[in-house]
This record gives C-alpha cells, sequence and structure tokens, in this order.
C-alpha cells in the first residue's frame, strides 16, 4: 500500500519515496473533488455534521499526505523529493484555490449561518468561529469575483506558491554551494567543540583540515569568536549574497523577489483592497498599516538612544583595543564578543560546555512538568533521520496529551533556521479525540569529536521557543480542526506561546537544574549565571533596532505598488537603524519569512506578541513563590486562558482573560533593558 494513503496514523517516514507522492496525492485529490460535488448535490447536506464535517475529514486527508511530503522537502531535501514535491504543488495548490473560489461552497456555507440564526440553535462557541472564519476566508480567496478576475486571483494564488518554493529552494542551494577548507592556524579563537565539528565535516568528505561552510552552526561561530578578520570578512561576503546576482543566475532571487511583490499586490487589488498589506491585516489583531508604524516607531525611539550608546562603546572598544579604527560589519560579531569579556569577565565560549543536549532537554521537559504537571517520555514512531527523535507528553494518570518529533541538528539537506509544524491536529472523531502531534526543528551543532551535542544559551532559547509553538499546538483542548492549536490565531498572536517560554532561559532554579559541564558534570556556576544575567541585555538597543527594520522594511515592501526593494529598506534604516551594512549586502534576497514563509506584511507580529509574552510572563514573576520556583496555578492559568482555547476566540480576548487587563508595554521594556 502507498504509505501516504495510511494518514490514520503517525506519517510512515521509514516507508515514503518520492515514488508514492503524484499517486498518492493524486488520487486523494481525484477522491476529495468527487466528494465535494456529491455534498454539494445532496439536499440533505445542508447542517453541520452533513456537510461541514465530511468536508474537513477530506481535507485533513489531504493535509496528512501532504504534510509529510512537505516536511520532507524541508528537512530532508533531494533532487528526487524535490522533483515529485514540485510536480504536485500546482495541484494541490489549485485545490485550495478552487475551495476557496468555490462559490456553491460559499453559498452552502451562508445557507448554514443563516439557517442556525433563523432557527434560533446555538451552534458551539468553537463551531461559531470556524463559521464566521471560513465565511471571512470564501472572501479572501476570491469567492465573490465574477469569472475573468477570480481565474487570474487563482493563477496568482499557484504562480506565488511555486514562487515561495523556488525561493527557499535557491537560498538551500546557495548555502550548500560555498564551503571552504583551512587549517587550524587559520581559525584562532574559535572554541574547541567547533573545531571539532569542523574537523569531522573534513573527514566526512576524506579530507584532512577544517571544512567551513555557511550553515549557522559552521557560519556564527568563525563571525563571533574567530580572530582571522580576511576569513570573517570572506564568510561574511558568501553570506550576505547568497541567492543574489553575485553568484549563478539560477540561484538568484532578485527576479523572484519583484514578481512575488507584484502579484502579491495584484491579489490584494482584485479583492479591493489597496495594497497587500491591507489584505494581510484583515486576518490578524492589528487594525491597520498605521496602527502598526505607529507601535515600531514609538519603539524605535525608546530603543535608538540605547542602539547608539552600544554603538559607540563598541567603535572606542575596537578602536582602543582590537586596533579596528573602523568597524566593519564583519567585525561587529567578533568586536561584540570581546567587549563582552572584557565587560562581564566571560564568554558565550564559557558558557557552552555546560549545555550538552541531554541536560538542556532534561531541564526543558521539568520546566513543562513545573508548569502544567505534564510529564515528557520517549515514545517510538518511524523518523526521517537516525538523528531524530520522539516524545509522548501525557499527564499525571498516564494519559497521553500529544506527540512531538525532535530534530535538532543542521544537515545539508535541511533549509536553515528553526520552526515548529504541526504533523496530526486535535479534533473529536466518532472514535474519540485525536491527540495532537507536532514537529520541533532546529538546527544546532550535531555531536562531534565523541561528545555530546553542546549548545550555546541563544541556542538553549531557541529550543524553548519552538516548544513553546510546540505546546500551543499540543496542549489546546478545541475539538473543532478549524480553531485547534495554532489554527484559526491570529497571526501577530501566533508568537507569544514561543517567545513566554524563552523567558524561563533566565531563571536560577530552571538552569540549575540543566547545565552539566561536559567534562566535570558540575552544574553552571551561580557567579557565571549572574554574569550572563548582567549581561542578558548587552546591546539590546541594537538587537530591537534590528527587528523593528525588519518590520517596518516588511510593512512598507506591501504597501508599494512597484516598490524599489533597496530603496524600501535604505530609507528605513535611514530612519531607525544606527548600524548600516555594506553596499553589496543582499538581505532581501535571504528573508525566507516573508519571501517563503508566512510572515508577510506581518513580520511585526515577533515585536507586537513580544509585549504579549512579556507582559504574560510578568504574571509568573509577581506570583513565584518565596523560593523562586514557579507557581503551577499560573502554569494552569495560561494553559487554560491562552493555549487550550487556539483560535477559538480572539487573542486579545484570551490576553484579557488571563492577564486581568490589556496589554502593556512596559513588561518589554524592562526585560529589554529599555526602561529608566
Amino acid at each position: 500500500m502507498n504509505p501516504l494513503l495510511d494518514t490514520s496514523g503517525l506519517p510512515r517516514f521509514d516507508a515514503i519515496g518520492p515514488e508514492h507522492i503524484a499517486p498518492a496525492i493524486d488520487q486523494i485529490l481525484v477522491a476529495n473533488r468527487a466528494l465535494i460535488e456529491g455534498l454539494l448535490d445532496d439536499s440533505k447536506a445542508n447542517h453541520w455534521d452533513r456537510f461541514v464535517t465530511p468536508l474537513e475529514d477530506a481535507n485533513e486527508r489531504l493535509s496528512r499526505a501532504w504534510g509529510p511530503v512537505s516536511h520532507l522537502h524541508s528537512v530532508l531535501d533531494s533532487p528526487a523529493l524535490r522533483e515529485a514535491y514540485n510536480s504536485c504543488l500546482p495541484a494541490v495548490t489549485e485545490y485550495w484555490a478552487d475551495l476557496g473560489q468555490d462559490e456553491r461552497l460559499y453559498a452552502r456555507y451562508k445557507a448554514i449561518d443563516a439557517a442556525t440564526k433563523a432557527s434560533g440553535s446555538v451552534l458551539s462557541s468553537e463551531r461559531r468561529r470556524v463559521l464566521d472564519n471560513e465565511l471571512r476566508d470564501f472572501r479572501l480567496g476570491g469567492a465573490e469575483l465574477a469569472a475573468t478576475p477570480k481565474a487570474r486571483f487563482k493563477a496568482i494564488q499557484e504562480k506565488l506558491a511555486a514562487l515561495a518554493t523556488r525561493f527557499e529552494e535557491n537560498l538551500l542551494d546557495a548555502t550548500n554551494a560555498w564551503s571552504k577548507r583551512v587549517q587550524r592556524e587559520d581559525l584562532p579563537g574559535v572554541p574547541e567543540d567547533s573545531l571539532a565539528m569542523f574537523e569531522d565535516a573534513a573527514r566526512a568528505d576524506g579530507q584532512t583540515g577544517y571544512k567551513l561552510t555557511l550553515r549557522a552552526p559552521s557560519y556564527l561561530p568563525v563571525m563571533q569568536f574567530c580572530a582571522n578578520r580576511a576569513l570573517r570578512a570572506e564568510m561574511y561576503r558568501a553570506h550576505v549574497t547568497r541567492a543574489s546576482e553575485f553568484g549563478p543566475a539560477e540561484r538568484d532571487n532578485t527576479p523572484l523577489i519583484t514578481q512575488i511583490l507584484a502579484l502579491r499586490h495584484e491579489a490584494a487589488q482584485l479583492l479591493g483592497y489597496p495594497d497587500y498589506t491591507a489584505l494581510s491585516l484583515a486576518t490578524k489583531m492589528a487594525d491597520n498599516a498605521s496602527q502598526i508604524e505607529a507601535f515600531m516607531l514609538n519603539l524605535a525611539a525608546r530603543a535608538k538612544p540605547y542602539a547608539e550608546r552600544d554603538l559607540a562603546d563598541l567603535r572606542a572598544f575596537a578602536a582602543q583595543q582590537l586596533g579596528l579604527s573602523e568597524l566593519a560589519s564583519w567585525d561587529i560579531g567578533w568586536a561584540s564578543e570581546k567587549l563582552r569579556e572584557a565587560r562581564y569577565a566571560f564568554s558565550e565560549a564559557e558558557v557552552k560546555p555546560y549545555f550538552p543536549e541531554p541536560r538542556v532537554l532534561a531541564g526543558l521537559f521539568s520546566v513543562i512538568k513545573a508548569l502544567y504537571g505534564l510529564s515528557v517520555v520517549e515514545d517510538s514512531a518511524p523518523i526521517w533521520h537516525d538523528s531524530v527523535r520522539f516524545f509522548a507528553l501525557q499527564d499525571a494518570t498516564g494519559q497521553r496529551i500529544g506527540q512531538f518529533y525532535l530534530d535538532l541538528y543542521a544537515r545539508e539537506s535541511k533549509r536553515g533556521g528553526a520552526w515548529m509544524d504541526d504533523a496530526v491536529t486535535r479534533r473529536r472523531l466518532e472514535s474519540g479525540i485525536q491527540t495532537p502531534v507536532a514537529y520541533l526543528n532546529c538546527n544546532f551543532a550535531p555531536p562531534a569529536g565523541g561528545k555530546p551535542a553542546l549548545f550555546t544559551h541563544d541556542e538553549v532559547i531557541t529550543l524553548f521557543h519552538e516548544c513553546g509553538h510546540g505546546l500551543h499546538h499540543l496542549l489546546t483542548r478545541c475539538e473543532e480542526i478549524g480553531v485547534s492549536g495554532i489554527n484559526g490565531v491570529e497571526w501577530d498572536a501566533v508568537e507569544l506561546p514561543s517567545q513566554f517560554m524563552e523567558n524561563f532561559c533566565w531563571e536560577w532554579p530552571v538552569l540549575q537544574g540543566m547545565t552539566a559541564h561536559v567534562e566535570t558534570g558540575a552544574p553552571l556556576p551561580r557567579e557565571l549565571f549572574d554574569k550572563m544575567l548582567a549581561a542578558k541585555n548587552f546591546q539590546s538597543g541594537l538587537q530591537m533596532l534590528r527587528q523593528i527594520e525588519f518590520s517596518l522594511f516588511d510593512l512598507r515592501l506591501h504597501q508599494a505598488t512597484e516598490p524599489h526593494v533597496q530603496g524600501v529598506l535604505d530609507q528605513v534604516r535611514q530612519e531607525v537603524a544606527v548600524l548600516f551594512p555594506p553596499d553589496f549586502n543582499r538581505f532581501p534576497n535571504g528573508f525566507s519569512h516573508i519571501f517563503a514563509g508566512g510572515y508577510a506584511a506581518g513580520y511585526y507580529s515577533y515585536k507586537w506578541a513580544e509585549v504579549l509574552s512579556a507582559d504574560a510572563y510578568a504574571l509568573f514573576e509577581e506570583t513565584r513563590g518565596i523560593d523562586g520556583k514557579l507557581n503551577p496555578d499560573t502554569g494552569h492559568h495560561f494553559w487554560n486562558e491562552v493555549l487550550a482555547v487556539g483560535g477559538s476566540r480572539d487573542a486579545l480576548d484570551s490576553f484579557r482573560a488571563f492577564r486581568g487587563r490589556e496589554p502593556d508595554i512596559d513588561a518589554l521594556l524592562r526585560h529589554s533593558g529599555l526602561s529608566a
């Protein structure tokens, strides 16, 4: 049997091959289209259970088949898989576009809505939310358009899906295309664990020496620790010109960006919106672009004095202590690390040995236990790579709440960054509750030199962040798939649970339990933690402005009719930035969040959700026990009012229910060291 057609359980990653993709997807699409026609021909299919439920069942079957294919395309790419994925992508995109535009389906949903209201019967709050979202999404999918613009809108959706995929593939291929073999003397200052990884990489190629790549576990240690300025400059240029005109034309994302922006603008205007930003905000918390601009510029005004001071301090230190009269972009990370060492008497390299993977995972799982009373236990499932692990989340009675895959390490076949995705979504079936399953993906350095993988503190924070997304998906109590987990949650609130989890990486009781030196087994010394805490907001002004720069660039880019991409970015930098990269920097060509992900005209979500998450965490600070331990009652309150409700109500209402008031920016400024 084709393993992709077996959608009743966990994906059969041990059996799925590229040859299975087209037959399975084609079969499901044919069956789904036939079912839809049957529902539309059935005059009795005029209520939820007879119409909505079977349609959701069919669509979930497609998602449960296509989801593993899409996942493998992201984490275990190969020429054969890529070809099979791209051959099916147009048909899958066309199917969803057809559903969103089908005026007959739209009419049936409107009829169910009208009949419910006329009869006085009350839908559950979850079903009411699903129905309202469906009616909105039909309008946004082009169902109300006339025939000619409807056909054009559909063609745009299909083209955009293909362009986004090509953008991500170009970036992956450009990243993998560069490597450099060096000797140990070329890497002064690089920590031993990174050297071991570079040496292992060269050995895997049958070479001696040390192999460098542009993947994060290789690139970042060089930029942060390596005293070889020429090597830093070479790697920086290679990294910031990926997928640009400085490489092969077939991997240049520049023309793709132009096409993506033009098509998004045209799609928005077809739907009656002035620009794509306005269309994007139709499904978000923010009311309009002006509101977001005001929020971001207010943050920038507060952060800029701190950023200017950060940069002045760094330049003075670099000139006086490092002999750098001019601070280039490839010097920032290295000089900053040296300044951190001088100011706070510790280095990130000194901290890293205290975070071996087994201890970090045990610490993460203990936080979940403390917050929600849930246990994380090793489980088994077919996996796509031998480094992937699988876990179950259980309550105090041993009842399974959900499961998740954990794929921690970078590899050539895996796209960059860190992300969570859903494998199975919680919903009620005739047979009972379907428990949710998540994918948690990172790009950390694998074990090297016979030792377990070691994480930087920033990587620990990244792991907690993605786990926060995972818990949002796994701890839902919703039973309707359209609002279960992160489904139906406004995009500018979806980062709340993830950024909320980051805060616990700064709790001393948490770090005590999740650290053990890889050589001695000793926990992180309190003295070293105090130095980390003192340095927590090191250059926070610069970091804040960087995120504001990205957010405003994204927002304004999607408001312009025919934007000059670099011109928009330059203008934003003139307004808010204090650091300016060299002219050859092609940051937009690698900005996959907005050109290949779901953050187009929504990157500001990270900062807005940070306001919500900092304010939510402040309640944990206020209710902490005398011994400093987390209050489980507050944890369950967060679960009940934020995580459990998923997208079944407005995210702002969920925040108010948890916090008892409107969001306040003060906690974010305090946590970032940007308040008086």
